[in-house]
């Protein structure tokens, strides 16, 4: 098949949407297929385009997958006049250039964000091709759930384009339970509606000896700390200020043998970076910012354990963050701060230990469970690393979606 992806992120970025279209990119390109992602230049999230590249159209190849980008506003991941028109760029020259390509046999565009999904819907349409639409956040809900769009005129616009988006689709993908009831109650009938989950590379996320020499580079010591580590996005929803609660109580017990290692970039990691340095938390909170994706497995290999951790709206009770897989299969523990569907799986998992969300205390006295008990972190970094193989290989999670754009291609 010729396969045409729509996704405004793609890697060298490393963030969540980038990763999953990659790694099943990679898949099937291997399996024979034609894959081609229209993406925009890599500029997360500091709306600056990475070094080696320009803001513009150009073509490369990664992993087998051509790689079509377009110019695009820059913008940073923060504010909300530029980052609209920055996904609204995206949705006209994405649409444009993808006309001028070959004709594909079946069309994906990936959500977030929402104006990605309408680039897939213009497409589709002019072109006359099958649609697959997948989404991977409820919005706009999930942008008025952190406070970055108020009810009003403009939210119930969006609103009933949410729906259309999800009507012109000839299949919907979302990636948990929780979201296909959210998608469900929204009128998307149960037999165009499929869960494909994020998933984990077993061949690059694989236990292995923590690296004295990478967690020195920030003033931690293997030796003698135990790191817990937040790997991923530090943005609006991930209500990470939990972190600087946590690291006074830490300092209040006198625990210097316990830290706090926040790896990534976002729309606050300044703001708290700054505000742990104001605090005097520097030897329990350290921001170790972006780093190359081939980096993070050492990151999650050197941690003891792992915090997952969203705000505590209603909302994310449906959310199943991926970086929760990436620390199960490196047989790290997890501390769970997400109610609903992510607490639920480490219960069945039984890989880690569930907190209530935005609890410093909560989350302090899980780590200190785990920094104190080396061998129930052994066992429930076990359980879940086996746990997740046996669930959320991605490479049968890829063999799946084949399955569906081979049948939604066909017309079925």
């Amino acid at each position: 098949m010729r396969i045409l992806v729509f996704s405004h992120y793609f890697p060298p970025e490393g963030n969540a949407p980038a990763s999953r279209i990659h790694e099943l990119g990679r898949r099937w390109a291997a399996a024979g297929h034609q894959v081609t992602v229209v993406t925009g230049p890599p500029s997360v999230p500091d709306g600056v385009v990475y070094e080696g590249y320009r803001n513009g159209f150009g073509r490369e190849v990664i992993d087998g997958i051509e790689v079509v980008r377009v110019w695009t506003y820059l913008a940073a991941n923060r504010g909300t006049l530029r980052r609209t028109l920055n996904f609204v760029s995206y949705m006209v020259t994405a649409t444009i250039r993808a006309l001028a390509l070959a004709r594909p046999d079946v069309v994906i565009a990936t959500s977030p964000q929402f104006f990605c999904g309408w680039a897939g819907v213009f497409f589709s349409k002019i072109a006359r091709r099958p649609l697959v639409l997948e989404i991977r956040d409820l919005w706009p809900e999930s942008i008025v759930a952190v406070g970055a769009l108020r009810p009003g005129a403009t939210l119930r616009a969006l609103e009933r384009l949410e729906r259309w988006m999800y009507a012109a689709a000839d299949a919907v993908v979302t990636v948990g339970d929780g979201y296909a009831a959210g998608l469900r109650a929204r009128g998307v009938a149960a037999g165009r509606l499929t869960v494909i989950p994020n998933g984990v590379d077993r061949g690059i996320f694989a236990p292995q000896a923590a690296d004295p020499r990478l967690l020195a580079r920030h003033g931690l010591s293997a030796e003698k700390q135990f790191v817990c580590a937040y790997v991923g996005t530090v943005g609006l929803g991930c209500g990470l200020d939990v972190l600087l609660g946590a690291a006074e109580r830490l300092r209040a017990r006198g625990r210097e043998d316990v830290a706090f290692l926040v790896v990534g970039d976002g729309a606050v990691r300044a703001q708290l970076e700054a505000e742990a340095a104001a605090r005097g938390l520097g030897r329990w909170l350290v921001f170790a910012g972006r780093q190359p994706k081939s980096m993070i497995a050492g990151y999650l290999a050197s941690a003891g354990c792992c915090l997952v951790h969203l705000q505590r709206v209603e909302l994310f009770k449906s959310v199943l963050p991926s970086k929760v897989f990436e620390a199960m299969a490196m047989a790290r523990p997890v501390v769970m701060g997400v109610e609903g569907e992510a607490a639920a799986l480490v219960d069945e998992a039984g890989c880690g230990i569930n907190v209530r969300p935005e609890d410093a205390e909560a989350v302090v006295d899980a780590v200190l469970r785990l920094a104190d008990d080396p061998r129930l972190a052994g066992r429930l970094g076990a359980a879940g690393r086996e746990f997740v193989l046996r669930r959320y290989d991605r490479d049968r999670l890829a063999a799946v979606y084949l399955e569906l754009l081979a049948r939604v291609a066909r017309g079925r």
